[in-house]
């Protein structure tokens, strides 16, 4: 819940579980024009219809291609850290070619991720 109470020339916001008793007393001093209160629930992204749909499309091609784009590193480069050429790094992000176990296992502890976003 978000709370924002606008009187000049105070002007503040309360994020989370408020009290009532503080809700209440912020309306009687200032009045209920000047407190707008919003119901900011949070739900979990990953039990949303859109995420779902998302992840479907998630493959581990794209995934290494992602990682790598994400840590501002070449073809080339990562190539050279995982002992590969970079022709078949390329292969492996345009789903050419498979990722391998072991590759998977370099490609998680390079980005520092899941092995499982690889396989």
């Amino acid at each position: 819940m978000l709370v924002a109470v606008r009187k000049p020339p105070i002007e503040f916001n309360v994020t989370g579980n408020i009290p009532e008793s503080l809700l209440s007393g912020l309306i009687k001093e200032y009045g209920p024009d000047n407190v707008r209160v919003e119901n900011t629930d949070c739900v979990n992204a990953m039990e949303m219809e859109w995420f779902k749909e998302l992840e479907m499309e998630d493959t581990p091609a794209k995934n290494m291609r992602f990682y790598r784009k994400l840590s501002g590193m070449t073809q080339a480069v990562l190539a050279e850290r995982i002992g590969a050429s970079k022709q078949f790094v390329s292969d492996m992000e345009n789903g050419r070619k498979s990722i391998s176990k072991a590759t998977a296992k370099k490609l998680a502890k390079i980005f520092d991720v899941s092995v499982s976003r690889f396989i």
